[in-house]
C-alpha cells in the first residue's frame, strides 16, 4: 500500500487542491435522482448530520463523481487507470467527539453494492482529533491492494472476525482490521475494537475519537465503476 501521509490529511480536512499541484477534470455523473452530486476533487456537503467528500487526493488519478439521496444513501462513479497507489476515498463521515472511555456505544451498520472488477476496499476510517490515530476496518475488497504494517494476527471483535495490522505511515499510526471474508452488509460494533487496541494492546492512550468515515478507497477502477452505498448508519455516545 502507498504511503499514507496525504491520505489521512486530506480524509480529516479538505485540503486545498494545490495538494496534488493539479485539479481532476468534470465527468459525466451517473443518471441517479440525486439531491446532491459533485464532480470536484474536493466536492462536499452536508447532509443529515453526514459530511460526504468526493476527496481524489492520490497522484495519477482520473475521473470521479460522487451523488448522494442524503449523507447515509449515496454512490461513486470512478473512472481511475490500472496502476499502482490509492487515488481517491470517497466516504460519509459521522462527527463522534468523545473519549474511548466515555464512550457508551458506538456501533454503525452498512450495506453497499460494489464491482467485481477493479481495485478497492470498502473500509471505515476512525481518526482521534488530533490524527495521530488511524484504525481502518475493511469488510471486503478486491483486486491487488493491502494494508499498511505487518501482522498482528487474528481477533474476533465487534460481531466480526479480523486480521490485523499495525504500521506507520510517517504522519500517524495506522492499525487495520481486514474481515476474514468479504461482506456486502453488516452490523460493526466499533467501541470493542477501540477498547481492544486501547485497553487490550496498549497501543494508543484514552484518545478523543472524532471522525468515523466509511468509504471506498479505490485505487483502480479502469473504463469506470460504480460503488453504491445502499443504506448507512453511524451511531453512539
Amino acid at each position: 500500500m502507498a504511503p499514507k501521509t496525504p491520505r489521512g490529511i486530506v480524509r480529516a480536512l479538505i485540503a486545498p487542491a494545490l495538494a496534488l499541484g493539479a485539479t481532476v477534470g468534470p465527468a459525466s455523473a451517473p443518471a441517479h435522482a440525486a439531491v446532491w452530486n459533485s464532480c470536484d476533487q474536493w466536492g462536499n456537503t452536508t447532509l443529515d448530520g453526514y459530511t460526504l467528500y468526493n476527496n481524489i487526493w492520490g497522484s495519477g488519478a482520473g475521473s470521479q463523481c460522487v451523488w448522494a439521496n442524503s449523507g447515509t444513501s449515496w454512490g461513486v462513479w470512478a473512472d481511475h487507470p490500472n496502476t499502482g497507489g490509492i487515488k481517491s476515498y470517497p466516504n460519509s463521515k459521522k462527527v463522534i467527539n468523545k473519549p474511548v472511555s466515555s464512550l457508551s456505544s458506538l456501533t454503525s451498520t452498512y450495506r453497499v453494492t460494489v464491482p467485481s472488477a477493479g481495485a478497492y476496499n470498502t473500509s471505515y476510517d476512525i481518526w482521534d482529533t488530533d490524527y495521530d490515530y488511524e484504525i481502518m476496518l475493511w469488510v471486503n475488497h478486491n483486486g491487488a491492494v493491502g494494508p499498511l504494517g505487518t501482522s498482528q494476527g487474528t481477533v474476533s471483535l465487534g460481531g466480526h472476525t479480523w486480521n490485523v495490522y499495525k504500521g506507520n505511515n510517517g504522519a500517524n499510526e495506522v492499525f487495520s482490521f481486514l474481515r476474514t471474508s468479504d461482506s456486502t452488509s453488516g452490523t460493526v460494533d466499533i467501541l470493542p475494537v477501540l477498547k481492544w487496541i486501547k485497553d487490550t494492546k496498549g497501543w494508543m492512550g484514552n484518545e478523543t475519537i472524532g471522525d468515523v468515515q466509511f468509504g471506498y478507497e479505490i485505487t483502480s477502477s479502469a473504463g469506470g465503476l460504480d460503488f453504491r452505498t445502499d443504506s448507512l448508519t453511524v451511531s453512539g455516545g
